[in-house]
C-alpha cells in the first residue's frame, strides 16, 4: 500500500512539470516557488487547526526539520537556477539520478537494485534525450539530483524518529521564509502575481496537489526503504511527459514512449519485485 501510493503521488509530480511550465511565463521561478510554498503552508496548517493535531517543537523535531529543509531547499534553488542554463531535457534526466545517488549514500546495493537502477537510467535517456556535452545548468542540475537524494535520505531516518506531521510543517513554513526575498532578488512586477487562469492552475498544481503528495511521502518513507521510494520516484519524468504530450502537445516519439516503459519496468523490478 505505501508503494502504491508513492507511485500515485510521483502522478501528481510528473503533473507539476507541465503546470510549472505554463506558469512560468507569467511569472519568475523563484517567486512563483515562494507562492508555492506558502500555500503548502497555510494548507498543512489548517489540517493541523481543523484536526487539532499537535505541533511538536521540540530540539529533535527542529533539528531534523533544519537539515531536511537545507537538502530540499538546494534540491529546488539549484534545479530552477540551473533550468536557467540547460535544456529541460537534459535538467529532467540529471535530476532523475538521484536514483543512483540514494542506494550509494545508503550503501544499499543489490542485485535487484542494480538491475532496476540500470533499466532505469537507459528509459531516462531514451526518453528525454539529454545532450552529451556538459555546461554550469548541468552541473547545478547534478547537484540538484544529489540534493534531492539527501532529502529522501533525511526522510527515511527523521520520520521513524520524530513526528513526521510536525517535520513536514517545519520544512513548508523554512521553506516560504527562505524563499520571501525572491520577488525582490528577481525583480518581479505586480503583474507576475495577477490570479490568471493559468496561474492558479499551476498553483493549484504545485501548492495544493503537490503538498499532499509530499504529506503522502512523509508517511510512507516511514515504511519503505530509501533506495525503493528514489526508483519509485524515477517514473515522475514518464508521467510528466506523457501529460505534457496530452494536455500541451508536446512530442513524444517512439523512442520515448519505449523509454518511458523501461522506467516503468525498473519501478516494477526495483521497487514491486519480491
Amino acid at each position: 500500500m505505501p508503494r502504491l501510493a508513492l507511485l500515485l503521488t510521483t502522478v501528481i509530480w510528473g503533473a507539476t512539470f507541465p503546470a510549472t511550465k505554463a506558469a512560468l511565463e507569467q511569472i519568475t521561478p523563484l517567486s512563483f516557488l515562494l507562492l508555492r510554498f506558502l500555500i503548502g503552508t497555510l494548507l498543512i496548517s489548517l489540517w493541523f487547526m481543523v484536526g487539532r493535531r499537535r505541533l511538536h517543537h521540540d530540539r529533535a523535531v527542529l533539528e531534523a526539520s533544519a537539515i531536511t529543509t537545507v537538502f530540499l531547499f538546494f534540491g529546488y534553488l539549484l534545479q530552477t537556477v540551473g533550468l536557467e542554463h540547460t535544456t529541460a531535457s537534459n535538467s529532467a534526466f540529471l535530476t532523475a539520478l538521484y536514483v543512483i545517488f540514494v542506494p550509494l549514500i545508503l550503501l544499499r546495493i543489490d542485485r535487484r537494485v542494480v538491475v532496476a537502477t540500470v533499466i532505469a537510467i537507459i528509459g531516462l535517456w531514451l526518453l528525454v534525450k539529454p545532450d552529451a556535452s556538459m555546461n554550469l545548468g548541468d552541473l547545478m542540475t547534478l547537484g540538484c539530483a544529489g540534493a534531492f537524494a539527501g532529502h529522501i535520505v533525511c526522510l527515511e531516518r527523521f520520520t521513524r524518529q520524530v513526528d513526521a506531521p510536525s517535520l513536514l510543517v517545519w520544512q513548508m513554513v523554512a521553506m516560504s521564509v527562505l524563499f520571501l526575498p525572491a520577488p525582490w532578488w528577481e525583480g518581479t512586477t505586480q503583474h507576475a502575481f495577477l490570479p490568471t487562469p493559468v496561474l492558479l492552475i499551476g498553483l493549484g498544481v504545485t501548492g495544493v496537489l503537490a503538498t499532499l503528495a509530499f504529506a503522502v511521502q512523509m508517511w510512507a518513507q516511514q515504511l519503505v526503504p530509501a533506495q525503493q521510494v528514489a526508483l519509485l520516484f524515477a517514473s515522475e519524468p514518464a508521467y510528466a511527459a506523457w501529460l505534457s504530450w496530452y494536455f500541451l502537445g508536446e512530442t513524444l516519439d517512439v523512442q520515448g514512449w519505449i523509454g518511458s516503459a523501461l522506467i516503468l519496468l525498473a519501478v516494477v523490478i526495483g521497487a514491486f519485485g519480491s
